[in-house]
C-alpha cells in the first residue's frame, strides 16, 4: 500500500496527542505493535511524528482523525512537540455516533480542538513530566495546544492525565522519539470540556 505525502502530513498532526508511563522499554517481541515501534524507533533515526504513527497501526485511528481535522501542517513543523497519542482501544470508548460526527466536515473545528488538546508545545520526556509532577507536590499542570490545561498525576508507577472533564487516562507507553519531539501512548482520549 502506498501512502500519500499529504497522508503523512496529515498523520503528523493526529500524532499530536501524547501520554506518559513508567513501564519497562519494549521488546522486539512484539513485532508489529506499539512495543516493537519503539524498538525501531531506537535502533534507526526516528521520522516525524507524522511517520511515526503512520508507521504503527495502534495509531490508525488517530492518522483518520488528523487527516480529517486537516491537521498535517501543525506537526509537520520542526517543533518539538509532546503528543500524548490515544491507541486505537482509546478511540474505541468513544461513542461510534459521537466519533462519527466528529469526521465529519461540519465538526471540523471541534475536532480540531479535541486533538490539539492532545499536544503540548515542547519536548516532554517521561522523566520530565514525573519531575514536574514531584516538584508540584503530586500534581502538574500542562498547557495544551488548544489552550486549556491536562492535569498530571501518578497513581503508584503510572503517569495519569485528566482532562478539563474530569475523566482520566492513563500513559502506557512512553518517550516514543521522533525527529520533532516525542509521543506517550495513552488508554483512553482526553477532552477538553
Amino acid at each position: 500500500m502506498r501512502i500519500s505525502p499529504k497522508f503523512l502530513l496529515t498523520t503528523a498532526a493526529i500524532v499530536t496527542l501524547a501520554a506518559c508511563s513508567s513501564e519497562a522499554p519494549p521488546t522486539a517481541a512484539d513485532e508489529g505493535s506499539a512495543d516493537a515501534m519503539m524498538d525501531s524507533a531506537e535502533t534507526a533515526e526516528p521520522g516525524t511524528i507524522v511517520d511515526v504513527a503512520v508507521g504503527n497501526p495502534d495509531f490508525s485511528t488517530l492518522v483518520t482523525a488528523v487527516t480529517a481535522a486537516d491537521l498535517g501542517a501543525t506537526l509537520a513543523g520542526e517543533g518539538p512537540f509532546t503528543v500524548f497519542a490515544p491507541t486505537n482501544e482509546a478511540f474505541d470508548k468513544v461513542d461510534p455516533a459521537t466519533l462519527s460526527a466528529l469526521l465529519t466536515p461540519e465538526k471540523k473545528a471541534d475536532l480540531t480542538a479535541l486533538l490539539t488538546y492532545h499536544v503540548v508545545a515542547g519536548e516532554l520526556k517521561a522523566a520530565d513530566v514525573v519531575k514536574a509532577i514531584t516538584d508540584g507536590g503530586g500534581t502538574a499542570t500542562l498547557t495544551t495546544v488548544q489552550g486549556a490545561p491536562l492535569k498530571a498525576t501518578l497513581e503508584g508507577d503510572s503517569v495519569i492525565l485528566e482532562d478539563a472533564a474530569g475523566g482520566k487516562s492513563k500513559v502506557i507507553l512512553t518517550d516514543v522519539d521522533a525527529s520533532n519531539g516525542v509521543i506517550h501512548a495513552i488508554d483512553t482520549v482526553v477532552m477538553p470540556g
